[in-house]
């Protein structure tokens, strides 16, 4: 009984000890990311168009449209990347394909902060497009299409797999963002046969 009652004042009294401390929350930590160098390589495949990759990422076909040959999915896997990429030939329809860009970069404008538009011109490499730099929590952060305004549409989004939290994700977005940037700058126009 003697036991009891020690180990129940020991009880009281470390709970008062410890009720007297004042806490302080911690801010929310993130992991720190390493990125490996930016190094590139031309992509080597049967599609009508061509551009730069970084070397740490895989090319493939899009496994969601699979009758679609001419459209890929630039992998990421050490930070949870894609990049689709959608090919269409222009049929007096350039108008139409424009406006379904658009249209899809702003669907994420209801969890966006801000949608920003930067036209992209190469006339060298006759390629022309708008970005979309699309800020906040949404599921993709870049978007973009590339055209000759002929024969040529190409249009790409990147999406990370992960919830999206602009916050911890920026170090990532401005690592891929690049990427991105590099593979609109190297876009070319090419004939298959």
């Amino acid at each position: 009984m003697r036991y009891q009652l020690l180990s129940i004042l020991a009880v009281v009294l470390f709970l008062f000890a410890t009720c007297k401390k004042d806490f302080t929350p911690r801010p929310r930590g993130y992991f720190r990311i390493s990125f490996p160098a930016k190094i590139y390589k031309t992509l080597e495949l049967p599609l009508p168009y061509s551009f730069q990759v970084p070397v740490y990422a895989t090319v493939g076909p899009d496994l969601l449209s699979p009758d679609q040959s001419n459209w890929v999915t630039i992998d990421v896997p050490a930070n949870h990347a894609q990049i689709h990429l959608s090919y269409r030939l222009i049929r007096n329809n350039l108008g139409k394909y424009i406006e379904e860009s658009h249209s899809l970069a702003y669907k994420h404008s209801q969890k966006a902060s801000s949608i920003d538009e930067q036209v992209f011109i190469n006339p060298s490499k006759r390629v022309y497009g708008t970005i979309y730099n699309i800020k906040g929590n949404a599921a993709s952060p870049i978007q973009f299409y590339l055209t000759d305004s002929v024969g040529n549409f190409l249009r790409g989004s990147l999406y990370i797999k992960e919830i999206p939290n602009s916050d911890s994700l920026q170090p990532v977005i401005r690592f891929l963002t690049q990427d991105v940037l590099q593979l609109i700058k190297t876009t070319q126009w090419k004939k298959v046969k």
